[in-house]
């Protein structure tokens, strides 16, 4: 009898807390799945050209000698040159920021012992330089090419813009009103009302890096330096209601 009777109890308990549980006013997981699957889901892009007016030029020295302390004074004396070079063209000392040093040991395989064997060390020193005026890129260039001389090394070059914000601004607007406008005939074609946004997410789309070869050698004429035309592009997700 009194097992019957504690039978009985746990099962009113196991009820109470599931009739607690079905109370709850909080969200459970399959309303929120029915949500999000409500309503009319578009994407939206749009895009916007502009000139780039920042020039970020990866820049710098590798020398080659038989010890160290040769390669890393060889390089030091041309990036002083280099630095020079760079502001005397313009550039400012906020504008050139160091990327990569590196001492690296050179070796060769040895046949006659069947061994790598050391045969120099090389020091490379890269900085980027960002170049405001985007019409002097070409003469400053030159000028760090014939500072550094056949140790100089420019790796890329990439075009940016200073102040994007406005660019986004009328891609961010072009891009919800294709949301938009895809939605409405969505909404025309399922006979039904279109409501108002419910759901918005946005994507960014950074512009490639446009990058050139690496050079050792210098130009014997002023280097032409074009930056035609950046794409901005901008996505946006856009869920909307649908009125019955």
């Amino acid at each position: 009898m009194k097992r019957t009777w504690l039978l009985a109890t746990g099962l009113a308990l196991v009820l109470a807390i599931v009739g607690l549980s079905g109370c709850n006013q909080g969200p459970s997981l399959g309303g929120i799945i029915s949500n999000q699957q409500e309503g009319i889901w578009v994407t939206g892009q749009g895009k916007v050209t502009a000139v780039p007016d920042i020039l970020s030029l990866r820049l710098g020295i590798e020398a080659q000698a038989e010890n160290v302390a040769e390669a890393q004074t060889e390089a030091a004396e041309a990036m002083t040159r280099v630095m020079a070079a760079l502001a005397d063209s313009g550039v400012a000392e906020q504008d050139i920021q160091a990327q990569y040093f590196s001492i690296r040991q050179l070796t060769k395989w040895d046949r006659v012992k069947e061994e790598e064997t050391v045969v120099g060390y090389q020091v490379t020193h890269m900085v980027t330089a960002k170049i405001r005026d985007i019409d002097k890129a070409g003469s400053i260039i030159d000028a760090v090419v014939e500072a550094g001389g056949d140790l100089t090394r420019i790796n890329s070059l990439s075009f940016s813009l200073d102040d994007p914000t406005v660019y986004y601004e009328e891609a961010r607007g072009e891009a919800m009103t294709d949301a938009k406008a895809k939605a409405r005939q969505l909404a025309n074609l399922a006979g039904v009302t279109l409501g108002k946004p419910t759901y918005i997410s946005e994507g960014i789309q950074i512009p490639p890096t446009i990058r050139m070869a690496e050079a050792a050698v210098p130009a014997p004429v002023e280097m032409p330096i074009s930056p035609g035309e950046m794409e901005i592009s901008l996505t946006v997700q856009v869920a909307y209601a649908i009125l019955k």
